[in-house]
């Protein structure tokens, strides 16, 4: 099996599907890349956010459940996502763009030698914009050049995932033993002790940042919180010898999942979180043209023919406020 290449997606949760997407569009400047719906429960939006065209590593998407409640933080999670940019000067700019819209924010920090702020959405989902000054690694992606930032001021990709743990070693040996991370190093955030992982070409858009934390409960998930992380693999024979390999391992998995734009495999870590493995491609331009992407509600042809019955259950979003 080849290496993983690099983060895939992040898939979170939001009880207002309308808002999240002013808030990612209209404030972050993320390009809406797929409008569709989660295909294990259709009534519930699936919106992707992106760069210009949804490559694999600049995706964050959003599962609408308008009845989730409040997330309580705690362990056994995916605790925070960083989202990068092109360098630090960028971040200026980002600092004056929170304080137009009312962003809570935390102001320029360093965080393992990288310029970074730490942010949060209007549901409280904890998040990071962290400079690619430095990075030599993963390449980002392009911004959309409709989008209200300015290009060199973009998001360009996903940066890295930040897990809460009790026991951090065995998260470390799944990441390590199992999935053929690296361990390249450790720093302290907040007196608690960061080890940092990679995989790929290593940098920003490759990394899984491991935080141990034995003083918290589990989190209860809500509107908020985030629900898996994805990992890139190159094609579909590769992501078969990945479900072959998993199973070995004694891991319970989903087997091959497909997902029309990719396709997955799912399983989750021993401390309760779920990882995702998919596929580069086929990509969101599989059935919609790069001038349109996201404009439409967009449906697998396993379910397209549930079309009327799917649309009846979803209130339309607004594109504009």
């Amino acid at each position: 099996m080849k290496e993983l290449k690099g983060l895939h997606h992040v898939s979170a949760l939001t009880a207002d599907a309308q808002e999240n997407l002013f808030f990612y569009t209209a404030i972050l400047g993320m390009r809406l890349v797929k409008k569709t719906v989660n295909q294990d429960e259709t009534s519930m939006y699936h919106l992707f956010y992106a760069d210009e065209r949804g490559n694999p590593g600049t995706e964050l998407t959003f599962f609408e459940i308008p009845q989730a409640g409040r997330t309580y933080a705690g362990t056994h999670s995916i605790s925070q996502t960083a989202l990068r940019i092109p360098d630090d000067e960028a971040l200026h700019y980002w600092l004056e763009r929170f304080d137009k819209f009312k962003v809570v924010h935390e102001g320029i920090n360093t965080v393992n030698g990288r310029k970074a702020i730490s942010f949060r959405d209007f549901e409280g989902q904890r998040l990071q914009l962290i400079s690619d000054e430095t990075n030599t690694g993963v390449e980002g992606g392009t911004p959309w050049e409709k989008s209200p930032v300015p290009q060199k001021r973009g998001i360009i990709g996903l940066g890295p995932v930040q897990l809460t743990v009790p026991r951090p070693e065995k998260t470390h040996h799944v990441l390590t033993e199992i999935m053929g991370f690296s361990q390249q190093g450790k720093y302290k955030l907040n007196s608690q002790e960061v080890t940092v992982f990679s995989t790929g070409k290593g940098g920003s858009g490759a990394e899984v940042h491991v935080v141990e934390n034995n003083a918290l409960s589990a989190e209860r998930p809500g509107r908020g919180s985030v629900h898996h992380v994805a990992f890139r693999v190159e094609n579909e024979e590769e992501l078969q010898k990945w479900v072959t390999y998993i199973q070995s391992r004694g891991f319970a998995n989903s087997g091959l999942v497909e997902r029309y734009y990719f396709r997955s495999l799912y399983f989750r870590e021993p401390n309760g979180i779920l990882f995702e493995l998919a596929t580069d491609g086929p990509g969101f331009e599989k059935d919609e043209p790069f001038e349109t992407l996201g404009e439409k509600l967009s449906l697998p042809p396993y379910i397209e023919n549930r079309r009327e019955e799917i649309e009846a259950k979803l209130k339309p979003l607004a594109t504009k406020r």
